[in-house]
């Protein structure tokens, strides 16, 4: 497959705004692909005008869109994936040319999780209860307390390149599904394939000015996290920059799902080579840009030696190369600055006196596999996230040790950790600061129906199904008093 050849020229470069696609008023940007560098579109740049624009349409748009009744809204919603699913195929080929994600990996996405968060979330809105509460505040039966939830109003969503219709699309789906409209900030990386997914809205029967599309880069997201029209906040990125949204929002929702540390923690009694399955897709999984990545493995002295030449071995017959090819495995790092941190963070575990085995080119985008060895909790490499194709290995003489080294970082999305032991298991799960423990599996498995996210410094909230939900939508409680028999509260010291 060449990457250049499935390139359209009929596909939209600019943002979706009130329902119309407009050039943007800050020129242009480039989009290249990360295999050859090739220039592959020119995107229509907005400015804080456009944000304007999309603020006010999205505004306008609301009110409308949350009095439909919720089968109306779920059934939109169904159109989407009914939609996203015959378009499915050109998208995930648009993904690998624009983030060079292998082609098998970007039909994942699409096809396993991005078009189905659609019709998740027509279920989850359909099945969102409230709650009645009985009255015990007097000796009355007179009142009738109710709970049910309201839409926010108006969202921003900052989305990032690794899951560019994966992690937009669960929180677009649910945002609008509750109620909401919202303002889509797609990563600058993976601009016309979120272009593409957003010319679906309107087919779908999506009213204009419910979901608005704002292409650019960080002054485009900082424009919409200032904006005092913009009532919750959305964001997956940066520890850096979710603590400046955080900031700034202190008295709006947000969820914020940021970086992860990710220890692989590997015991005495461990399957090896299940082990050294889950590490070859904890470390090597799009070339490590993945939150969830196994960012240290921890590795029990006693199997020490057997895993690392069983690691070694199947890393070396790793098929890198071009991502559009059915049969590579890893493709390139989608851009220089995460180039640039991969090579710090090595480079600086070299200094401090780790081994390097390295298997693969190194040449534009592309950085080999690497497997670190000697590794110290006084590298960088241990102490942040890397988010590249690096197996940083450090040998534990104990449970409580790994322990020990997996909250020295501050972060906390997702531990993995391998044992045949039910109850060490159950224990050390309890003791790891992280959102999600995964035992005997890659901390790249997660499921759309459970919760996910971070503590720490790895995020806010949780996102997924009905935790989604009670994030972008406010608790509203409603008291009836009934009449009936009045009775003296002062009886009971009430006013």
């Amino acid at each position: 497959m060449n990457i250049q050849s499935e390139v359209k020229s009929d596909i939209k470069k600019g943002a979706l705004i009130g329902g119309k696609w407009v050039k943007g008023s800050a020129g242009q940007f480039e989009v290249r692909t990360p295999h050859t560098g090739e220039v592959l579109h020119m995107v229509g740049r907005c400015d804080a005008r456009d944000v304007n624009a999309a603020v006010a349409n999205a505004r306008s748009a609301q009110p409308d869109w949350a009095a439909l009744s919720v089968i109306e809204r779920a059934q939109v919603m169904r159109n989407i994936h009914r939609l996203f699913l015959e378009r499915a195929e050109p998208i995930a080929q648009m993904i690998t040319a624009e983030i060079g994600k292998t082609i098998t990996d970007a039909r994942e996405e699409v096809f396993e999780y991005s078009a189905p968060s659609w019709t998740k979330s027509a279920e989850e809105i359909l099945r969102h209860r409230g709650l009645s509460f009985p009255s015990t505040q007097e000796r009355t039966t007179n009142k009738r307390l109710v709970m049910n939830h309201r839409p926010l109003g108006v969202v921003a969503a900052i989305t990032p390149y690794n899951f560019p219709t994966d992690i937009s699309s669960i929180a677009l789906a649910h945002i609008v599904a509750a109620g909401n409209t919202v303002i889509w900030k797609p990563s600058e990386y993976a601009a016309v394939a979120c272009a593409m997914l957003s010319d679906i809205f309107k087919e779908a029967g999506l009213p204009d000015g419910v979901i608005n599309v704002v292409q650019g880069k960080g002054d485009v997201g900082a424009a919409l996290v200032d904006h005092k029209d913009v009532d919750g906040i959305f964001f997956t990125g940066s520890t850096k920059t979710g603590r400046s949204i955080a900031d700034k929002c202190a008295l709006r929702p947000h969820l914020l799902e940021l970086g992860g540390d990710g220890p692989f923690i590997i015991l005495n009694d461990a399957d090896i080579d299940a082990a050294v399955d889950g590490a070859m897709n904890g470390c090597f999984y799009y070339t490590g840009q993945v939150c969830t990545s196994a960012e240290r493995l921890l590795v029990h002295e006693d199997i020490y030696d057997e895993f690392l030449e069983k690691f070694s071995a199947k890393a070396r017959n790793l098929k890198i190369g071009n991502p559009a090819e059915e049969t590579t495995e890893m493709g390139p790092l989608c851009n220089s600055a995460t180039l640039n941190r991969v090579r710090a963070h090595v480079n600086d575990a070299l200094a401090k006196g780790a081994h390097i085995e390295q298997i693969g080119p190194e040449e534009g985008l592309y950085y080999p596999a690497t497997i670190l060895t000697g590794v110290t909790t006084d590298m960088l490499i241990a102490q942040e996230e890397t988010f590249g194709p690096v197996a940083p290995i450090i040998k534990i003489r104990s449970a409580e040790e790994a322990i020990e080294i997996a909250h020295q970082s501050g972060l906390g999305l997702i531990a993995s950790l391998w044992t045949r032991d039910l109850a060490t298991a159950w224990r050390i799960g309890e003791a790891l600061p992280h959102g999600t423990v995964n035992v005997n599996e890659t901390p790249n498995y997660w499921d759309q129906l459970a919760p996910f996210g971070g503590t720490g410094s790895s995020g806010v909230g949780r996102e997924l199904s009905q935790w989604f939900l009670e994030t972008f939508t406010e608790k509203k409680l409603l008291v009836f008093n009934l009449g009936g028999k009045r009775y003296d509260r002062r009886a009971e010291g009430g006013w």
